[in-house]
């Protein structure tokens, strides 16, 4: 039996790698580097894979590789690396997300200072509630 093109198969809740299973923390790492790649897949389609071997420092089938999604077994570093070899000034971005603060402590010489977990307000990011004591 045929399904029709526009049925959806699986509702996604906005965030794929969260719907795969993926931890936070995982997802962070590999969202990251996917934007990585795709910014230095841009620029790499713009040359040959000849050209590409020279500027990369790489052999063919790396090369061959990159251009062709095959990913999983660049590091992040390497990635890093080859944006530098094509002229991409890398920048990254921090945005704290809505999680809860776990119960941390730390020593300071003479000092201790606790935070307390609690869970954030609904509104603002930045309001997160904190207690901290040992001042």
């Amino acid at each position: 039996m045929k399904r029709a093109a526009n049925t959806r198969t699986h509702a996604t809740h906005g965030n794929v790698l969260d719907d795969l299973g993926f931890s936070p923390e995982e997802a962070t790492a590999l969202k990251f580097k996917a934007e990585l790649y795709q910014a230095v897949l841009k620029i790499a389609k713009k040359y040959s894979q000849k050209e590409l071997q020279r500027i990369l420092a790489e052999p063919q089938p790396r090369v061959s590789e990159l251009l062709n999604g095959k990913i999983a077994n660049k590091s992040v570093d390497k990635l890093l690396y080859y944006a530098g070899r094509l002229g991409i000034e890398a920048k990254a971005r921090f945005v704290q997300t809505q999680t809860t603060i776990r119960d941390a402590s730390i020593t300071w010489p003479e000092r201790r200072v606790s935070v307390k977990e609690q869970r954030p307000k609904e509104g603002s990011v930045n309001d997160l509630p904190t207690e901290v004591t040992g001042f």
